[in-house]
């Protein structure tokens, strides 16, 4: 964990200095190292899971050692030096204040998993529970691209902004949420069409690729329009925004989808889970645009950014 939260929590120091090629090989340098290690001490070693897990550890220390030396090498501009190590209250409020956002959206996956699978064990049974479980690991292949994507631009948007680059800002953040949008549409649209299709990467079940042929047009319906928020969110993060990113955050999965999985079922049985999912999804889209379009001028000011300072 030390080691991962050193390559991944340095590496947006490398990409504000605009080395973002140096960021991707810290990032690349693990994977590549886990791909080829893994294989050796599980198979040529006999170590298995053990194996797997050393392997993933020495990886991350390759990513950690690179992230350290780029940040400390003669051509960075914000070097790692001692002095600068002391904590600041102010600053670590401001990072928690921001870090909440992020941090909530993670954790409250736990909180849906646990009561998406006993409503679907109420109401539907196991084989309900393993179609949500492979619909959710569909979802994944369309989240973890735009995820990545957006932490990477974040701080591309947080450094023009403190420098007062507006025009730069709003050419960032367009160009973010636009593709945000374009990728899970198109991304959506393909899940939806192959649904059987990207069901049996995950299973052999044909009573449950069959189920998740029904029900995932349905379930992943939403996902069309959720781009608009995975783009908008980092932005409002990337600005300095903690508490509305923080709204937003809470919004889709606390306020609209826990709610709407007890209540929906009611009314439409099994069904209302899986129509709770795609509601709770274009509600939150909506939202998170309108709070965009009101508020982005008001941010986007030398005002509000020497208030933020």
């Amino acid at each position: 964990t030390l080691l991962v939260q050193l390559a991944l929590g340095l590496n947006p120091y490398i990409i504000t200095q605009g080395r973002s090629t140096h960021a991707m090989i810290s990032i690349v340098v693990g994977a590549i190292t886990n791909i080829i290690l893994d294989p050796i001490f599980i198979f040529v070693f006999h170590m298995g899971v053990q194996g797997a897990a050393i392997a993933t550890v020495i990886s991350q220390l390759f990513s950690a050692i690179w992230t350290i030396y780029v940040l400390s090498d003669k051509k960075s501009t914000l070097k790692i030096k001692i002095r600068f190590l002391k904590p600041e209250g102010s600053i670590i409020g401001q990072i928690c204040a921001l870090g909440i956002s992020p941090f909530i959206m993670r954790s409250t996956e736990s909180l849906v998993g646990i009561v998406l699978n006993c409503s679907l064990q109420l109401y539907g049974g196991d084989l309900h529970v393993a179609t949500v479980t492979v619909m959710q690991s569909i979802m994944q292949l369309i989240f973890a691209p735009i995820s990545g994507f957006t932490q990477g631009v974040q701080p591309i948007i947080s450094y023009n902004y403190g420098a007062g680059n507006f025009h730069r800002v709003k050419r960032t953040y367009r160009s973010m949420i636009g593709l945000c949008f374009a990728f899970s549409m198109i991304a959506t649209l393909f899940t939806m069409f192959l649904p059987k299709f990207f069901a049996s990467m995950f299973t052999t079940d044909a009573s449950l690729i069959a189920l998740v042929g029904e029900q995932m047009p349905v379930f992943l319906f939403g996902m069309l329009f959720f781009g608009l928020q995975m783009g908008i969110q980092p932005t409002f993060l990337g600005l300095g925004e903690a508490k509305l990113s923080l709204f937003i955050a809470l919004l889709r999965k606390v306020i609209l989808l826990v709610p709407l999985v007890l209540l929906l079922p009611n009314f439409f049985g099994v069904w209302g889970i899986y129509y709770a999912e795609p509601i709770s999804d274009i509600l939150s889209a909506t939202i998170a645009t309108l709070l965009f379009i009101f508020n982005i001028k008001r941010i986007l000011t030398l005002e509000n950014l020497e208030k933020i300072k």
